[in-house]
């Protein structure tokens, strides 16, 4: 497995750019082609307000032209911000759709699918929020996820892996191959119960690691027992070792049952401080 095919959706929001670059290195690091991904937004219905207001036109009209030049923007804002030196083949997309409809069709046609995390401060409607985890749910595709603070090379030095044994965790670990491969190193994590609490998984580290090896990826083991969150543990645990790369499953329980009272996938996408590779 391999990633030839990477697409990173593309908006008007302020850490599109840093998004853009993290995809760019990761295109070539991995000698991919990268797909700009820019949905103009007319089948959502969406405009701000204040840009029509007042104004003596066809609302209809000037509300696909408005939105078919910010997608344009956003198109030449993607070619400045790959730049010519990066080196690599790269595209375009501009599509009249909503984007989790033009991110699950266009990125089913890909091996990595880049998203931005949520950030409430420039999208008070939750609409990322909402584009990640129906993405994750319905394109059956990796996707990297790149927070909303601050700024990640490509390059992987440490990437940590969540294991529970889990089908998602499994998925998950393959998906991220590629990616383990050119970590400097990787480490899998397990964090259990007290008192035995669990999810009855066979953990199999040993196994796993011996996969992993056959795939040329040299990585340790560690678990350890926690009170706390899920969620807050791996993100604790990832700052101490200085990772910049987290792999895990998704949604480990049903999607109703995770969306009503939370679980460690949700912690992590809300809190989330690394890149993050999730599968399901």
């Amino acid at each position: 497995m391999s990633y030839k095919t990477i697409l990173v959706h593309l908006d008007s929001s302020p850490r599109c750019e840093a998004r853009t670059v993290l995809a760019a290195q990761w295109a070539r690091i991995h000698g991919a082609h990268l797909v700009g991904l820019v949905p103009s937004g007319l089948q959502d219905g969406v405009i701000p307000a204040s840009d029509l207001a007042g104004r003596n036109v066809d609302f209809i009209a000037e509300s696909a032209e408005f939105l078919r030049r910010r997608a344009e923007a956003v198109a030449r804002a993607f070619y400045r911000n790959i730049g010519g030196a990066q080196a690599i083949a790269h595209e375009v997309r501009l599509v009249d759709s909503t984007a989790i409809d033009a991110v699950v069709q266009h990125g089913r046609t890909s091996d990595l699918v880049v998203l931005g995390q949520h950030d409430g401060r420039h999208d008070p409607g939750a609409t990322s929020a909402d584009l990640a985890q129906r993405a994750l749910m319905e394109l059956g595709r990796p996707i990297l996820m790149v927070p909303f603070a601050g700024n990640f090379e490509g390059a992987t030095r440490h990437a940590v892996v969540a294991w529970n044994g889990s089908r998602e965790a499994g998925v998950a670990l393959r998906a991220a191959l590629p990616a383990l491969k050119q970590a400097a190193k990787v480490t899998l994590i397990n964090w259990c119960r007290p008192r035995g609490e669990g999810n009855g998984q066979e953990l199999l580290v040993r196994e796993m690691l011996q996969y992993l090896q056959r795939h040329g990826i040299e990585a340790s083991a560690e678990g350890d027992v926690t009170e706390i969150e899920m969620g807050d543990a791996f993100l604790s645990r990832i700052g101490e070792l200085g990772a910049d790369l987290l792999v895990m499953g998704g949604y480990g329980h049903s999607r109703f049952r995770e969306l009503v009272l939370g679980g460690a996938t949700r912690q992590i996408l809300a809190r989330m401080t690394v890149p993050v590779l999730i599968a399901h």
